[in-house]
């Protein structure tokens, strides 16, 4: 019972990393930018969030749409404002600018008339933790809430890509620009929404980390950002479910490496297992191998 509980709390963490990893992947398969500010994002959308709870004393399901509208609209802000000037520059100046937004966002929030550099504490009857006992086992309602969110959330994004013109237009780009845009796809009002979709995506797990751990801070998205692009790249960076597959085994192995091994290896381990996928399958887990002509 205790290993299906662990199971669960595993799931519960990797739902969060696999909603800011697509965001990760998304960006990546439209422009070929690892967006570093996106765990900054996660972060934002976690404050947009408390103060929608705190402030307006909105109730969770209107606190989650404000982190994801928020957090959206910061998206779409940072790639008009960083990244769109220099789209055709190499690439190493776009991985250089998104480090320089990173930094921005976090030690700009931690200034007093933005977020302030000190913790804030989510309001607990946003949504209230209940213990739900099945036989021997107890669940934390929170987590099983985490995770079918982050279902819908993805089974959502997946009727978007895959059913809508949008989605068509959004994959046409990733397969090639130039061809997309004689087709008469608007390049970048596809990137645009690229971000805003992604960046939605981590500002809704922004919201949930906050409530589920009750403390926030400019700082809280280093870390899980980091995890994330792991996760992204462990299932195949570019792939969506190869985001949600990496974001699951990132939590499920962390969680099981605190509670069966030491706390203080949960972070060694899920980067020791990006390594060994990374040596035997360099594409990652769903990803393929492609020939690149020189």
């Amino acid at each position: 019972m205790e290993f299906l509980q662990q199971v669960i709390n595993g799931l519960a963490l990797g739902s969060v990393y696999a909603l800011i990893a697509i965001g990760y992947t998304m960006v990546y398969g439209i422009i070929g930018l690892i967006n570093f500010a996106h765990g900054d994002i996660y972060m934002m959308g976690a404050f947009f969030g408390f103060f929608a709870a705190t402030i307006f004393k909105l109730p969770f399901i209107p606190t989650l749409l404000v982190g994801m509208i928020g957090a959206g609209i910061l998206g779409i802000l940072i790639e008009k404002i960083a990244y769109k000037p220099l789209r055709n520059s190499p690439k190493l100046s776009l991985l250089i600018t998104a480090i320089g937004m990173s930094l921005l966002l976090e030690n700009g929030s931690r200034l007093n008339f933005i977020f302030g550099p000190d913790y804030r504490t989510y309001p607990s009857k946003l949504l209230p933790e209940k213990i739900i006992q099945i036989g021997a086992l107890r669940l934390n309602s929170l987590h099983l809430l985490i995770i079918l969110i982050s279902i819908l959330l993805a089974v959502i994004l997946q009727i978007i890509v895959f059913k809508t013109k949008v989605g068509k237009a959004m994959r046409a780009t990733s397969f090639d620009k130039d061809a997309a845009a004689l087709m008469g796809i608007n390049i970048n009002n596809i990137i645009s929404v690229t971000f805003a979709i992604g960046s939605a995506l981590a500002g809704a797990a922004g919201v949930l980390v906050g409530i589920l751990y009750s403390r926030i801070d400019p700082y809280m998205g280093i870390m899980p950002g980091l995890k994330a692009f792991v996760a992204a790249v462990l299932g195949g960076i570019g792939i969506i479910p190869g985001a949600v597959l990496g974001g699951i085994i990132m939590g499920v192995a962390e969680t099981f490496t605190k509670v069966y091994i030491s706390s203080k290896l949960s972070d060694a381990i899920a980067f020791t297992i990006l390594i060994i996928i990374l040596l035997i399958k360099p594409s990652g887990i769903l990803g393929k191998k492609v020939n690149v002509k020189v």
